[in-house]
């Protein structure tokens, strides 16, 4: 099932959850008739019985997405990890520096902490950062942890998962550039904002695509309308499992963390380069990222 968070304009900023179905969205409340609430990390546990609730009982003719203000699936975000588990484009980004893949990278997953309260939802306009220069978009997919655990193993990892979203890892980068020159990283080129949406797609919804150690999915991302990248979920190297289980390595995991996958391969401009657009992004660009069964997530950068 395909969850969100929504609000619908004029009524006084109330958040509701809801479900994607047939092309409109449904709201949670008037389904199965409860006072309003939204999907928020203490909720997560519930989706699973929830959803078969929903689809024996769904009503009504629903909303036109149109006509809803989004919000980001899962609120608030409890942490942030984003993961670099795409060989493609790791060993691109690196040959661009003159360098290979460094051999841990092949031993275990690696990943950086974000700022999880930069996050920006569905056809949000995206603020511009303070260093602008080559401003850059990033095509990943993320994982919504549904259950706490510590130590969790890579077997029985993917049970915590809640769901899948679309992550646009916005990326500033000039000044990661010069920040990672001396061994920190990335983080002042990427703290200003991430956005995930639209939906939270539960994992049952994706069996049937399973390939490899990931799914057999396309992934494009397109800036005004011109498609720049095309890459495929299945050629992920580090499975959402092998992430989790490293990521609650002597650290409690908590329901509500976003794990990042980092970039499929041809997924931003730093890897592809600036030969199709002609330059990086600039104010006013409006950046789709697709994955085939999670939608499309859309943003746009804040004019001048």
């Amino acid at each position: 099932m395909r969850f969100l968070n929504f609000e619908v304009p004029g009524d006084h900023g109330r958040v509701q959850a809801g479900f994607f179905r047939e092309g409109r969205v449904h709201s949670v409340d008037i389904t199965l008739g409860e006072s309003p609430w939204r999907i928020d990390p203490d909720r997560l546990a519930d989706l699973p019985a929830m959803a078969k609730t929903l689809e024996e009982s769904w009503t009504g003719p629903g909303l036109d997405p149109a006509e809803v203000i989004w919000h980001t699936p899962v609120t608030p975000v409890s942490s942030f990890r984003d993961f670099y588990a795409f060989e493609q484009h790791v060993k691109t980004a690196r040959a661009k520096r003159d360098l290979e893949v460094a051999p841990e990278w092949y031993k275990m997953p690696v990943f950086y902490f974000s700022n999880h309260g930069a996050i920006f939802a569905h056809e949000a306009e995206i603020p511009l950062p303070a260093f602008r220069e080559e401003l850059d978009f990033e095509l990943e997919v993320a994982a919504v942890i549904g259950r706490d655990g510590r130590d969790i193993p890579v077997e029985s990892a993917e049970e915590h998962i809640a769901g899948y979203t679309i992550l646009n890892d916005w990326s500033s980068r000039a000044i990661q550039r010069r920040e990672m020159s001396v061994g920190l990283g990335p983080a002042k080129g990427k703290d200003f904002a991430s956005q995930i949406g639209p939906f939270m797609v539960t994992p049952d919804e994706l069996v049937d695509t399973k390939s490899g150690k990931g799914f057999d999915l396309a992934m494009t991302a397109r800036v005004n309308g011109q498609e720049l990248s095309r890459g495929n979920w299945k050629s992920i190297h580090w499975s959402f499992a092998d992430m989790v289980a490293h990521a609650s390595a002597g650290v409690e995991l908590q329901s509500g963390d976003l794990i990042g996958s980092g970039t499929v391969g041809t997924g931003c401009l730093l890897e592809i380069g600036t030969k199709q657009l002609g330059r990086w992004l600039a104010p006013g660009d409006v950046v789709e990222l697709e994955i085939e069964r999670l939608g499309v997530l859309r943003g746009r950068l804040a004019k001048e």
